[in-house]
Parts: structure tokens; sequence; C-alpha cells
């Protein structure tokens, strides 16, 4: 009996130090975010802004949700995470601008990124360009720039998932027109045309939503896709026939 019983007493106490150590960790990661400052807070995660190990950082905490399941909350949470790192490093790889993994929290869910610093959003960017000279005209390098982007991203086999102008980003200087892609947390690998169709639709939906008298611009973005990707015929096939269902459902009700 006390020889059965030696190795389940072990595993116990194995288990009990986990839980310790793992409820530390929670507790450490809590005292450093509340030290930075929350830019962001969405449905699925906060975005922090801080310093990590001296450098410029945002850190994106996947918090817990009390709706879901704990152990499906965990998985979730972690995969999300693990394919936003992922998706980032792939880019990087690719020559795509991304920012820099700097760290993975699995304990809390942290991904610790590298901060663009003096960085505008390409949404904050277009709406400033209307405002000012009331035509899209001069935003027609720019749709030119991000298509060239999604055809190399999309040639890699990466799907962003939430495609808008408010997750791509503009370096300084403006003027030169450097691209950085961000928020891959619905990202995911597929070589399928259809999943990148949706991925196109997404941005259309969201650009031409956001930015009212664009459709030039929306059009030189595929256009320069479509001659940028080794694979954009089926996709903007994919991508007419996505636009035709959503029209049937809008009509239908």
């Amino acid at each position: 009996m006390a020889a059965r019983g030696g190795p389940k007493a072990e595993v116990s106490e194995e288990l009990g130090s986990d839980a310790e150590a793992l409820a530390e960790a929670l507790e450490r990661s809590g005292r450093f975010l509340s030290g930075l400052e929350l830019v962001k807070q969405g449905a699925e995660a906060r975005v922090f802004r801080g310093r990590f190990q001296g450098r410029a950082a945002m850190v994106k905490h996947r918090f817990p949700k009390s709706y879901r399941h704990p152990a499906l909350e965990a998985r979730l949470s972690r995969r999300r995470m693990v394919q936003e790192a992922r998706a980032l490093l792939r880019c990087r790889r690719a020559g795509i601008s991304a920012p820099v993994v700097f760290f993975v929290d699995y304990a809390s869910n942290c991904l610790y990124m590298e901060e663009i610093e003096g960085s505008v959003t390409v949404r904050d960017y277009i709406q400033s360009v209307m405002e000012t000279e009331k035509h899209p005209q001069s935003l027609l390098s720019l749709a030119e720039i991000v298509g060239q982007v999604l055809a190399q991203m999309h040639d890699e086999d990466l799907i962003h998932g939430d495609l808008t102008t408010s997750n791509m980003l503009l370096k300084h200087p403006l003027e030169q027109l450097h691209i950085v892609l961000i928020d891959f947390g619905l990202s995911f690998i597929s070589a399928l045309p259809e999943d990148k169709g949706v991925d196109l639709y997404v941005l259309e939906k969201a650009f031409l939503s956001t930015h009212p008298n664009t459709e030039s611009v929306f059009e030189a973005l595929l256009k320069s896709y479509s001659i940028c990707s080794k694979k954009a015929r089926p996709v903007l096939k994919k991508l007419d026939e996505v636009r035709l269902r959503g029209r049937k459902r809008s009509m239908v009700g």
C-alpha cells in the first residue's frame, strides 16, 4: 500500500508546486501590467504601452473571460496568442514589416511586442488627407503599397483575419508610406483562395464604410494586389463570389 501511495503523493506535490508557481507568475505579471499605460480595451484583450527590458513595447494581454469554461478559455487564449506570435514572425521572415516579438508569457497570456514609435494608423492618415484635400487622388500611392503588402502576405499563405485600416500603421516619415501590419489575433495559415478572398472582402467592407467616397482608392489597391500576387487570379475570383453572396444576404435581409 505504501509503495502505491508514494508516487501518488509525489504527483500531488508536483501539481501543488506547479499551481503555486503559476499563481506567482500571474501575480508578477499583474504587478508589471499595473505600471503600464492602458491604450486599448477590446472584447478579447487589453493593450498596454510601456518599457520591456529598456525597449519601447506594447503588451497585449488576453484576459480570462468568465462566460467561458476555464479549460476552454485557457486553450483558446493560448492558441490565439501563439498564432499571433507566429504570424508576426512569419511576416518578418518574409520581409513584411510587423512588430518584433520580444517575449511570450504563457502563464499570463501576454504578448510583448515592439512599439512602432511615432506611427499613425492608416485610418487616421486617410481621414486626415480626405479632410484637408477633399479628394482621394493623393491616396492612390498609399493604396498601391497596401496592395503590394497584402499580396506578399497572402503569397505566404497568411490570412490576417481582421484587415482594417486601423490594423495598419504608417511609420515616420509618413511620406515614405512604410506600412506595418499589426493585430494578428485572428490570423491563421491557409492556401485556399476562398480564405484570401474573404480577407480582402473584410477589408473592403471596413475600408468603404470607414472612408466614404474612396472607391477609386480601393480599386487601386486591388489592382496593385493583382499585379504583385502570384496567386491573385483565383483569389480575386473568390472575392467576386463572396461579394455576390454578401449582396444576396443583404437582399434577403
